[in-house]
């Protein structure tokens, strides 16, 4: 079966940044899609901020199975109702992965519901990926870790809830950890959070990179029909319980 894949990019510092336009010149998006695809299994579009309704419209997220996102500059930007719709979508169960710095975006913060915050240093540091759930699909085909030559760190302590899974562990030559490679589930949906990805340095042309980002689409894809509307809350009237009852006492209802 092939998986859709939706990977989503504020678009901002490719257009901005001389350095980054050099490192990814058709936007982080073409990247993590070349990765993506590199298999066949999954077919992959992309989207930016920029495009109407962020890219996220009602259509676009009906033929996704698995968004990806990637946001730093302008999570500000990100319009509240295509927030809340891509939380439905999520509870209805599409796979969601957020990707570096998307770490404080409005989605991620929503389905926390926490800050999400951290330590940071932009140095180019060398960072070692340890994985340290060897056995989990989202691991498949790595090593015992694999290295970043330079990434920017991140450093805990990470106010984000207690994961389902901590499937990597990030040390950096600064000497600082982190917990890099985190799976939850809200509703139906699964969803990951991948550390590196700094805009300005080559991490999503790395092959070790593009490993982990397939086998997280792949788990976060869930095959079960959408929950068309998770947020409803129907009334079982008296008549239609399972058992027979009699109402008894009063009612606000």
């Amino acid at each position: 079966m092939t998986i859709r894949a939706l990977a989503w990019n504020e678009f901002v510092h490719e257009r901005n940044n001389k350095d980054v336009e050099a490192l990814y010149p058709g936007g982080m998006h073409v990247a993590i899609a070349a990765a993506l695809g590199a298999e066949g299994d999954i077919a992959v579009k992309t989207a930016v901020l920029q495009d109407a309704e962020h890219g996220l419209t009602e259509a676009a997220l009906d033929e996704t199975d698995v968004l990806l996102w990637w946001g730093h500059a302008a999570h500000d930007e990100v319009d509240d109702a295509i927030v809340e719709r891509v939380a439905a979508r999520v509870w209805g169960g599409m796979g969601l992965i957020v990707l570096h710095s998307g770490h404080f975006s409005k989605i991620f913060r929503k389905l926390m519901g926490a800050p999400c915050a951290l330590k940071w240093r932009e140095a180019g540091e060398r960072e070692r990926v340890w994985v340290v759930n060897p056995r989990h699909p989202i691991a498949a085909g790595l090593g015992e870790n694999f290295e970043l030559e330079t990434e920017e760190m991140y450093g805990e302590p990470f106010s984000v809830p207690e994961p389902l899974e901590t499937v990597f562990i990030s040390w950096f030559q600064g000497g600082e950890v982190f917990r890099s490679g985190l799976t939850y589930r809200r509703g139906a949906g699964n969803i990951f959070y991948f550390r590196p990805g700094h805009e300005a340095y080559p991490t999503y042309h790395d092959k070790r990179v593009g490993q982990v980002l397939r086998n997280a689409v792949r788990w976060a894809f869930n095959p079960q029909p959408r929950i068309a509307k998770p947020g409803d809350a129907p009334e079982v009237p008296v008549d239609r319980a399972p058992e027979k009852i009699t109402a008894r006492g009063p009612s606000v209802h």
